[in-house]
C-alpha cells in the first residue's frame, strides 16, 4: 500500500512541468525581444501562464460527463457570440473580432477552437456505429463546422477559421469516416481554390502570392518572411547568444514578439533552441495521444485526440509560416508568442485532456479493485 497521498499521485506534475519549461523559455525570449526588460511582455506573459495553469487544473477536476453534456450548449453560446461580433463587435486593424465587455476585449472565435472539437466529438459519440458510413454521419458535422467557420472567415480572420476547420475535420477523420470522403473533398477543395482566391481580401491575396514568391516584394509584402528567414538562418547551430540578436533588437524583424517569435528565438538560441522547443511540444503531443489511446470512452477518445491535434496545428502552422513554408495567417506559437488568447485556448485544451486522463485513471483503479 502506497504511503503517498492519492491527491499527490493524481496531480499532473509532469505535464505542468513540461508546460512550465516551455513558458519559462518563452518568457526569456520575450525578455530579450524587449531589449532585456521584463516589461511590457515578459512579466505579463508569466502572470498569464500562472493564471491559466490554475484554470487548467480547475478544468481537470470537472467530471468528463459534464463536458459531454454541455458540448452542444457551449457550442450554441459561442455561435451566438460570433453573431454578436458581426452586430456590435469592435473593429481594430481592419478586422471585427472582439466584443467590448468594459474590463476586457472578448474574442469569441478563440473559444470555438476547442468547442468545435467537443461538439463534433459529441455528435459522433451519440451516432450509432452502423450509421458512420452514411450521409447522416456527414452533413450534420459539416454544418457544425461550416457555420462558425464562415462567421469567423468574414471577420476576417483566416488563421482562426483555418484552425476551426482543421479541428473539426480532424475529429471527423478520427471518428472513422471513409477515407474516400477526405480524398474526394481534398480534390474538390483543390478545384475551387482559384474561385475562393478571388473572394479573399486584398491583403490575404497578397499573403498567398508572397508565400509563393517572397522575393517578388522583399521590402513590401514579403518583408516579414524574408527577415524571418534571415533571423533563423543567422542563428546557426548554437545561436548568437542570449540578448545578442540583431534582427529583432535592431527592429528589422516585424512582430518579433508575437507571430514571428520563433525567429527571434532561433537567432539567439540557434538550431539547439529550436530542437529543444519542438522536442518539448512533441512530448506534450505524445502525452495527449496516449491519453486518447488509454480511454475506453468514444467521446473522450475523440476529444483528447482532437484537442491534441488542435495544439499541434498551432505549432505546425506557425513554424511553417515563419520559415516561409505556408502563407502568413496570424497563428501564434503557444506559450512563446506574446498574447493571452492563444495561451487561453491551449490551456483550455490541456485542462480538458487532463480531465480525461484523470477520469481514465480513476476508472482503471476502480476496475482493478473490483
Amino acid at each position: 500500500m502506497s504511503i503517498i497521498p492519492q491527491s499527490v499521485t493524481e496531480f499532473p506534475w509532469r505535464v505542468l512541468g513540461l508546460l512550465g519549461a516551455i513558458a519559462i523559455f518563452g518568457t526569456l525570449v520575450l525578455y530579450s525581444a524587449a531589449g532585456g526588460s521584463i516589461t511590457p511582455w515578459a512579466i505579463n506573459q508569466g502572470v498569464r501562464f500562472v493564471i491559466f495553469a490554475v484554470m487548467a487544473l480547475v478544468l481537470s477536476r470537472i467530471p468528463l460527463e459534464l463536458f459531454a453534456r454541455f458540448a452542444f450548449p457551449a457550442y450554441g453560446a459561442v455561435l451566438i457570440s460570433l453573431v454578436l461580433v458581426e452586430l456590435i463587435g469592435g473593429v481594430a486593424g481592419g478586422s471585427q473580432r472582439w466584443i467590448n465587455l468594459g474590463f476586457m476585449q472578448l474574442q469569441p472565435s478563440e473559444f470555438m477552437k476547442p468547442i468545435i472539437v467537443l461538439a463534433v466529438a459529441r455528435f459522433y459519440a451519440m451516432l450509432p456505429v452502423g450509421e458512420i458510413r452514411r450521409w447522416n454521419a456527414i452533413w450534420p458535422a459539416l454544418v457544425l463546422i461550416g457555420v462558425p467557420w464562415a462567421l469567423v472567415l468574414v471577420q476576417p480572420d483566416l488563421g482562426t477559421a483555418t484552425m476551426i476547420l482543421a479541428g473539426g475535420i480532424t475529429v471527423m477523420f478520427l471518428a472513422g469516416l471513409p477515407l474516400r470522403l477526405f480524398i474526394g473533398s481534398g480534390l474538390t477543395v483543390a478545384a475551387i481554390i482559384p474561385i475562393a482566391f478571388s473572394f479573399l481580401h486584398d491583403y490575404q491575396q497578397k499573403r498567398v502570392l508572397i508565400f509563393m514568391d517572397p522575393e517578388s516584394d522583399p521590402l513590401g509584402a514579403g518583408y516579414h518572411i524574408s527577415q524571418s528567414k534571415i533571423a533563423i538562418g543567422s542563428g546557426g547551430i548554437w545561436g548568437k547568444g542570449f540578448l545578442q540578436g540583431t534582427q529583432s533588437h535592431l527592429q528589422y524583424l516585424p512582430e518579433g514578439h508575437t507571430d514571428f517569435v520563433f525567429a527571434t528565438m532561433a537567432e539567439e538560441w540557434g538550431m539547439a533552441g529550436g530542437v529543444f522547443l519542438i522536442g518539448a511540444f512533441m512530448l506534450l503531443f505524445r502525452w495527449g495521444i496516449r491519453v486518447s489511446l488509454r480511454t475506453p470512452d468514444k467521446f473522450a477518445r475523440l476529444v483528447a485526440a482532437g484537442l491534441t491535434t488542435t495544439i499541434f496545428f498551432y505549432m505546425a502552422i506557425n513554424l511553417m509560416m515563419v520559415m516561409g513554408l505556408a502563407p502568413v495567417v496570424g497563428i501564434p506559437l503557444p506559450f512563446m508568442s506574446y498574447g493571452g488568447s492563444s495561451m487561453l485556448t491551449v490551456m483550455l485544451c490541456v485542462g480538458i485532456i487532463m480531465s480525461i486522463d484523470r477520469s481514465t485513471r480513476r476508472a482503471t483503479r476502480v476496475g482493478n479493485w473490483a
